[in-house]
């Protein structure tokens, strides 16, 4: 160690020092960073596995949500066909000529589903609005089986969107 002191002097003793523990701190930092990158990828990881399990637990829901609502659709909409054919099984010609529908009356169904004010009652609107009762009935059955179908419609989004928070949430905690 004294031949050492000899031959180098101080200050190169010294730079070689400083050197030696800046490599060591360099290698120690990159240590850490590295340590860093990879705790980062791991929860990157994390988190895209909790997405994919979210996604397939909500696919699970659309599914079985859409194959209970657009069977009863369906179904809706066939009963409400059926039930149009029947129109003049329950309504004759006899019943058309007996029961006249009056202007007062379509303008009051058009402004029912419109939303818009049918304005003052006129004479003329007790006038014979050449409409058979059985066409009345025949939109009647249309539009109830429509109605009944948006409704079917309205309460399976509401169902989906329950049946999708309770699985996000259950998947959420885990």
């Amino acid at each position: 160690m004294n031949l050492l002191k000899e031959i180098l002097p101080w200050w190169v003793r010294w730079l070689a020092l400083v050197s030696v523990a800046a490599v060591f701190g360099t290698i120690c930092y990159n240590k850490g960073k590295q340590h860093e990158g990879e705790k980062h990828i791991a929860y990157v990881n994390q988190q895209a596995e909790h997405s994919i399990k979210i996604a397939k637990a909500q696919q699970i829901v659309v599914t079985k949500t859409q194959i209970k609502y657009v069977d009863r659709i369906k179904t809706i909409y066939i009963k409400g066909e059926t039930i149009e054919k029947q129109v003049p099984i329950y309504i004759t010609q006899t019943d058309n000529v007996r029961f006249a529908v009056n202007a007062g009356f379509v303008r009051l169904y058009d402004a029912a589903w419109s939303g818009e004010d049918p304005g003052p009652a006129a004479d003329s609107d007790r006038e014979p609005a050449g409409v058979s009762l059985a066409q009345v009935a025949a939109v009647e059955a249309g539009n109830a089986a429509s109605c009944r179908a948006w409704r079917e419609l309205a309460l399976g989004l509401r169902e989906y969107y329950a049946h999708l928070q309770v699985t996000t949430n259950i998947t959420n905690q885990f």
